[in-house]
């Protein structure tokens, strides 16, 4: 029997295990901002968690001695920094004051499917058919799971717009990123657009302190939590799985986050979900794992016995461009 060739799927278990940290830290993020949200504004929250995932950041990378960036890494550094670093939190921090939790997951969550559109179209990454069929998944289970958080009074359309408006920064931020991590690492990326984002959040310098001021103490604690591990760690695991696989597969990974917000709620908030939000969790979860699924390539070689090969080809397994 002829073996197989070497289809290379362990090599994917890194970027797997790094994505796994980064889907867990954000969604425990969700967590955090509630607490810190109370106390601080949207604009100063999100300089002072840049501040303190800054300042984790620049540490390590001083001592690790990482570098400036190559001059080809600065316009994805640049352009994700200030969208997905600066403009993402402010306007996301800011969208969630004005509506509810399950409007702003289902308007937010239309960015895992701009970043497949946009991929395909900059980057050249394609459409393959099971990235499609997992993100209308994942996409239908995050719109119950919405539905089912939702309050009963209406949405603010300036809510929705900030929404919109953060969705739209971290598609962009996200299809940005890429390109520069073909010439940067994941810390040195991470850090530099960390900075950028810190610098486009300093308008509200001023905020922040006063608030800090008067903040409670379990607040500050959560803004810091935010800035290290949310920010610092899980943005650099995500730069670090984003560099060796596709835009589109990362961007549908973080479907992920809404059925995590629903468990972690639940043993740390005590916040019990009903059946409708944990049969949306259920669907994200099962259209990540559609969507991760690798196609088979074209002429792919087959095992057979005898000693002999055969080629196979799929239409349906084939890129839609």
């Amino acid at each position: 029997m002829t073996k197989a060739p070497d289809t290379g799927y362990p090599k994917e278990w890194p970027a797997v295990a790094a994505a796994a940290v980064t889907v867990v830290l954000w969604a425990s993020a969700f967590v955090s901002i509630r607490s810190a949200g109370s106390a601080y504004s949207p604009g100063a929250l999100a300089l002072g968690r840049l501040l303190a995932g800054s300042v984790a950041l620049g540490t390590i990378s001083l001592i690790r001695r990482v570098g400036w960036p190559p001059r080809a890494a600065w316009p994805g550094i640049a352009c994700s920094g200030f969208l997905w670093f600066g403009v993402y939190m402010v306007a996301l921090n800011w969208g969630e004051r004005l509506v509810d939790a399950g409007t702003a997951a289902m308007v937010v969550n239309i960015g895992p499917i701009l970043i497949a559109l946009l991929s395909a179209k900059l980057l050249g990454e394609g459409l393959p058919r099971p990235l499609l069929w997992g993100m209308a998944v994942s996409f239908s289970g995050a719109v119950v799971v919405g539905v089912s958080m939702s309050g009963s009074g209406g949405a603010s359309v300036l809510g929705v717009l900030l929404c919109v408006v953060a969705a739209v920064s971290y598609a962009s931020g996200v299809v940005s990123q890429k390109p520069a991590l073909r010439h940067g690492g994941a810390l040195q990326v991470t850090t530099f657009g960390c900075l950028i984002g810190t610098v486009t959040c300093l308008p509200f310098a001023g905020t922040l302190v006063s608030e800090a001021a008067r903040a409670p103490l379990s607040a500050t604690l959560n803004m810091v939590y935010l800035g290290l591990f949310p920010t610092a760690l899980a943005f650099t695991t995500w730069a670090f799985a984003l560099a060796r696989t596709t835009a589109g597969r990362m961007g549908a990974t973080t479907y992920v986050v809404p059925a995590l917000v629903v468990l972690m709620s639940w043993l740390v908030l005590d916040e019990v979900p009903g059946a409708l939000t944990l049969a949306g969790g259920a669907l994200c979860l099962a259209g990540v794992g559609v969507a991760r699924r690798r196609p088979r390539p074209a002429g792919s070689t087959v095992v057979t016995t005898g000693g002999r090969t055969a080629r196979e080809t799929s239409p349906a397994d084939e890129p839609m461009s």
